[in-house]
Order: structure tokens, then C-alpha cells, then sequence
């Protein structure tokens, strides 16, 4: 696929193949950003990543995607007392070490959105993180020190982004701690931070609140992921699950003034909220009314995806097999 126009970046990853199209809103942001931004600040220790100051206590940390997919963003709260890591990345660079130039020796509390490569690959430099209930079976898979070969051809060399090897993170097996939905994690003085389910992408796909600065840190929420039949708690994988999360955060809009997704423009308007809930529920009622659809083939299968517009944002993407039969019933 054709690669994206240059962003100018002292990042010592370099992607050389794009495995997604360029977005007209995302890119723009992104060139604007990570050129003109000046709250960027960069670590000797670790080159693989920009740090952006976007609160007095919350930190964006942008890392470049190493499959050719989208690039992941990671969080950090600094509360009075605790901090708070929302997502690891893909765990190639002294992520650990970054943090510490910001928080020196506060208590880190470590959370993760979900499973997938971009967001969860960096926790082996943790002794312990938490994610949703749904997502700990998922999250076990995760936990072996093969994790990083598909990123590299049969001769070693890097398929979709051209890294140091020798700086992936060490393998070790960490703790992993299940969490409810509405989990409360205290960072000191009563500052609180809620993990809100936001299932779909993956069975235990999760949101985290900040409730002093009204953010909700997203995670990914406009793909629906792989329904594995073997696995606990895949019906979460759902367009249906999906829309009872929703309505339950959109009934709670005036807590949140700004949204923080995995990937992309952040900082975006509480609307988007509702618009994604929109396009979940027009799904819902009408499952043919898509927008487009296309053949796809993923890990050796053949589907069709379909594609349904998010009003002012891209598309929420689905397969029929995402409709529980429930919702035509």
C-alpha cells in the first residue's frame, strides 16, 4: 500500500510499509501535532517515542506502529500521590525508564485498554497490570516470549517497520489483575480514575475516566474483533454488547469533556460519543443499511466486513456475525 506523507520525526523507527489507507482527518492532526506541538518532549532513554503534555498532569506518549497498522497512543496520569499508565504499546523501547523521568518515584499503576500487539506488547517491563475481566483470557495468550516474531521475516528482518531488535523489551511473565466494570483506582486525595467496559474491538475492551480532568482515555472502539467460539466471553465481541456499553457511558456525557482514543486525533469533543452510538444503533436496526462492504482476508480467512459512516468520523466497521440474533428477535 502507498505510504502516507512525511511527518517530520527524530524517532528512530521508520515505517516502510503502510498496511492501512492514510486518513484525511487523522494525518493532518498528527502532521500538526508532531511538528508544531510545543509541549513535544523527547527521552534520551528512549527514542522510540514522543511525549505530549496535554493536561497539567496527563501526558500523551506516541509511538510508531511496528506492524503497519495504525500508531498507538499510551497515557499517563500523574495523580497526587500514584500514577496511572493507560496501555503499554509494543514494548520496543525503555518505556519503564520514560516514565520515571516524568513521575521520578511516585507508585505506577498500570492499565491496559486491551490485548492486541499496539497496546499490550510493553507490559513485560511491568511486574502487574490490570484490564477488564473479559480480557484476561485473552491477555494470558499474550504472555509467551514469541510474541514479537511476527514482525520480522524468515531472514530477520522487519517487515512493516524498521527497528533495533535488540530493543524489544526483555520477555518476562508479569501478574494479571481482572477488574469489574466501574473499578475505581485511587491515585491519592481522591483522585479517581474508572475503568468503563466499552466491549467489541475485543470482549473486554476498556475505557478509563479520569474524573478530575472529565477524559475519557477510549481505547479502540470503531472495529468489531474476531468471535472465537472455544473463548469465554466472546459474545462481547458484539455490536449488541457494544450499544448496552454506550448508552450507559452517553448517559453519563456531562462527566466527560474530552475523549483520548487508541489511535489518532485526541482530545475530541464528547459528541463523538454519541455519534458512535449512533452509527452501533443504526447497525443494530438494520444490518444491510451499510455504507460499504469489502472482501477481506485475515490470518488465512475470507470475509465481508461492512462499513457503516460515524457522523463526523471514520466508519464503524462489522461483520454479520456481529449482530447477536437477539436484536432481530
Amino acid at each position: 500500500m502507498k505510504g502516507y506523507r512525511e511527518i517530520e520525526s527524530q524517532l528512530k523507527s521508520k515505517r516502510i510499509v503502510f498496511r492501512e489507507s492514510e486518513s484525511p482527518l487523522k494525518w493532518p492532526f498528527m502532521k500538526i501535532l508532531r511538528e508544531q506541538s510545543k509541549t513535544k518532549m523527547t527521552f534520551a532513554c528512549n527514542p522510540y517515542a514522543e511525549v505530549y503534555k496535554f493536561r497539567d498532569n496527563v501526558y500523551g506518549i506516541f509511538t510508531e506502529s511496528l506492524d503497519g497498522m495504525g500508531d498507538p497512543w499510551m497515557y499517563l496520569i500523574e495523580g497526587p500521590k500514584k500514577a496511572l499508565l493507560v496501555d503499554t504499546g509494543f514494548g520496543c523501547g525503555d518505556l519503564k525508564g520514560l516514565i520515571r523521568e516524568i513521575i521520578h518515584d511516585k507508585e505506577l499503576i498500570v492499565v491496559n485498554t486491551h490485548s492486541h500487539y499496539d497496546h499490550a506488547y510493553g507490559n513485560a517491563q511491568f511486574d502487574k497490570i490490570y484490564c477488564h475481566e473479559n480480557e484476561v483470557f485473552r491477555m494470558k495468550r499474550t504472555q509467551n516470549p514469541h510474541i514479537w516474531d511476527y514482525l520480522f521475516d524468515k531472514d530477520g528482518k522487519c517487515i512493516w517497520t524498521e527497528f533495533d531488535r535488540n530493543d524489544l523489551v526483555s520477555y518476562k511473565d508479569y501478574e494479571i489483575i481482572p477488574i469489574p466494570d466501574n473499578y475505581i483506582f485511587d491515585l491519592g486525595d481522591g483522585y479517581e480514575v474508572e475503568a468503563m467496559l466499552i466491549p467489541g474491538h475485543t470482549p473486554g475492551q476498556c475505557g478509563y475516566l479520569d474524573k478530575h480532568n472529565h477524559i475519557l482515555f477510549s481505547g479502540d472502539t470503531s472495529h468489531f474483533g474476531q468471535q472465537i467460539a472455544e473463548e469465554p466471553n466472546t459474545h462481547f465481541c458484539s455490536v449488541n454488547e457494544y450499544v448496552k456499553a454506550l448508552r450507559k457511558i452517553v448517559a453519563r456525557i456531562d462527566e466527560i469533556e474530552g475523549v483520548f482514543p487508541g489511535h489518532g486525533a485526541v482530545d475530541q469533543t464528547n459528541t463523538v460519543l454519541t455519534n458512535w452510538l449512533e452509527a452501533a444503533e443504526a447497525v443494530l436496526a438494520d444490518p444491510q443499511s451499510y455504507d460499504y462492504k469489502r472482501e477481506v482476508e485475515r490470518n488465512g480467512e475470507r470475509f465481508i466486513q461492512y462499513g457503516k459512516k460515524i457522523y463526523q468520523g471514520s466508519q464503524l466497521t462489522y461483520t454479520m456475525q456481529h449482530i447477536l440474533k437477539e436484536a432481530s428477535e
